[in-house]
């Protein structure tokens, strides 16, 4: 007798699923024509006209002579598939996944070509990818909300192919609305990172809807609060401590970098600004003569650095860093980085906007650590008010 391989039983298995699903997508159609007849058109003179044979691929593979039933008059279609869709959409689906996730075009194309024995081309792949270019659009020019209690802005630089190989940026906004909840905004893909690129960002957010806001957190490029205020005059700025002790750090000798950080820790850990003002003196005290110009620099900035302290409390470990959107643009990196460098503008686009995409629906029903507490809304509600129930005038966006 002979023995069935575990290769004999995975191909009888797989028979046996095709099989299943051409006869359930065969018993859909039989209910969706006698519907069609007897219950959506039943006073017309028409009648079944037995079936004509198709293929279809599916996930679970192709299903020849498949039986589609017809009509006298030719006007009957299924709900299941286009009049000349030979595939059901997965693979579709699977290219944009695949490209999602790093692959590139050749790859995706290889893959496909090795998975169901189809040839796929670069090209073909890219413009099943394409499609996605619709969306990104739209959804670039939807409309905002009116309030957001924070803004956070943040980029990253990519290897993009123009004429050749250079480091061009992405720059990505994400708010946190006045009920808690986050999302991105906006994302811009191009050029060197600079104080206008982000202003024409900010502008565009304005001219969609957001024109409220409180607070915007981001680190200290050059310009940045500059065009930040001239879009949102009325909002405070946090600059970020995280990214302020980042550029310090590799100023400090090495036997002095715990001590320093420790003491500089109680500064932005302080219960109360005037405790945070009362940590500084001491810190300024103790290491103004060893590293004057680095304790000149946090002097300076020390109003944008404690700006947190005016908000919340529970909300304060959320606002005084750009945490919250560095997450995300690890997830851009990790899906840029393994193609070593995008063809274009256009394809940096796709990926950034598939993971947006992703990141939105998922935070869609999550209401941000402290945003949610009703003293805290109560709070910012009153900021709101404050800032904005008296004044009406746009901001000027020197457009």
């Amino acid at each position: 007798m002979k023995s069935i391989t575990n290769s004999d039983f995975a191909d009888q298995l797989a028979n046996a699923v095709l099989h299943f699903v051409k006869d359930k997508i065969e018993l859909v159609m039989k209910e969706e024509i006698k519907n069609f007849l007897h219950v959506e058109h039943p006073d017309t003179p028409n009648t079944r006209n037995g079936y004509y044979p198709r293929t279809l691929e599916t996930r679970f593979g192709k299903i020849e002579e498949l039986q589609v039933p017809r009509d006298r008059q030719g006007d009957f279609q299924t709900q299941i598939f286009e009049p000349y869709q030979r595939r059901d959409g997965w693979l579709e689906e699977a290219v944009i996944r695949m490209y999602k996730g790093g692959m590139s075009t050749r790859d995706v194309a290889g893959f496909i070509e090795q998975v169901i024995g189809t040839h796929y081309s670069p090209t073909t792949i890219s413009n099943i990818t394409h499609t996605v270019m619709e969306d990104i659009q739209a959804w670039q020019n939807r409309p905002l909300k009116k309030r957001y209690s924070v803004v956070y802005l943040d980029g990253l630089y990519f290897s993009l192919r123009r004429d050749s190989v250079a480091k061009e940026a992405i720059y990505v906004a994400m708010g946190i609305d006045e009920d808690g909840y986050r999302q991105i905004l906006g994302f811009y893909v191009g050029g060197i990172e600079s104080a206008h690129g982000w202003k024409e960002l900010l502008q565009g957010l304005y001219r969609r809807g957001a024109t409220e806001v409180l607070l915007g957190v981001f680190d200290g490029l050059t310009g940045l609060e500059e065009a930040f205020h001239s879009v949102y005059p009325k909002a405070d700025v946090q600059r970020c401590v995280v990214h302020k002790i980042r550029n310090t750090f590799p100023k400090i000798r090495v036997k002095d970098k715990v001590e320093f950080l420790d003491d500089l820790k109680q500064v932005y850990t302080a219960p109360s600004r005037e405790d945070a003002d009362k940590q500084f003196y001491r810190f300024e005290a103790k290491w103004e003569k060893r590293y004057p110009k680095e304790i000149a620099s946090w002097r300076d900035d020390l109003p944008v650095l404690l700006t947190f302290y005016k908000y919340p409390e529970d909300i304060r470990k959320s606002i005084y860093t750009t945490n919250v959107i560095e997450r995300t643009i690890k997830e851009f990196r990790k899906r840029l980085y393994p193609m070593n460098s995008i063809p274009n503008v256009e394809a940096a686009e796709k990926i950034v906007y598939l993971v947006v995409h992703a990141y939105n629906e998922r935070w869609a029903t999550r209401i941000i650590r402290g945003f949610g507490m009703e003293n805290t809304k109560q709070a910012l509600e009153a900021m709101f008010q404050k800032r904005y129930e008296k004044s009406t005038e746009s901001a000027d966006l020197e457009m």
